[in-house]
Order: C-alpha cells, then structure tokens, then sequence
C-alpha cells in the first residue's frame, strides 16, 4: 500500500466522519436537514468503504471514490441557493477541494508501477 493511496484514504475517512456528524451542526437551513441526513448516511457508507480500501480491497477504494463525489455534489447547492452565509460557502467549497484531493491521492496510490525492462 503505497504512501499516496493511505494519505487519500486517511483525508477521506476524516470528511466522512466530518459527513456523518452533519446533522449536529446544522440550523436545518443551511445546510437543510434532509441535505445534512443523506450527507450523513454517505459519510457512513464512506466509513465502512475506507475500512475495505485500507484492507486492500480495490474494488472498495473506487467504491469510495464514487461516494465522496456525490456527497460533495451536496454542497454545490450552497453556491447557488440565495442567502447562504459566506462562511458555509467557504466551507462547502473547502469539502469540495479536500474531496478531490482525496480522491486524486487514493486513485494515484492505486496506480500499479510499471515493470522494468531488463
């Protein structure tokens, strides 16, 4: 397991935990309460994914990949609903770009190096 793919599992695991907390911190405004609820059960479901990755499991960690995507596409709302604080903006956006980076480390790390020619 390279280096890559464990710091990827380890930013993704921590904004899944981050996800699954959701429903404590919101207002039920922003971001809204049925937002926060499928955030949380994708955090979940992201949990239990970063546990087979780090097992090794292949098929987990792509799994996961799927899942950060469509637990960030939850706040790109933030930026278009009118009257979102600027600070949850700041934070929607902060999850997006963890999120990416996230899934670049941990489908880098997957990448299997090329054999050399003897």
């Amino acid at each position: 397991m390279s280096t890559l793919y464990r710091s990827g599992l380890v930013l993704l695991g921590v904004l899944s935990v981050l996800d699954l907390t959701a429903p404590l911190y919101t207002d039920g405004e922003h971001p809204p309460m049925f937002i926060a609820i499928i955030g949380s059960v994708l955090g979940l479901v992201s949990i239990v994914l970063v546990v087979l990755a780090w097992r090794g499991r292949t098929a987990a960690a792509i799994g996961l990949s799927v899942i950060r995507v469509l637990s960030a596409l939850t706040a790109v709302p933030a930026f278009s609903a009118g009257g979102v604080p600027t600070p949850i903006m700041a934070v929607a956006g902060s999850f997006i770009i963890l999120t990416v980076v996230g899934i670049v480390l941990t489908l880098a790390g997957l990448r299997r190096p090329a054999l050399a020619s003897a």
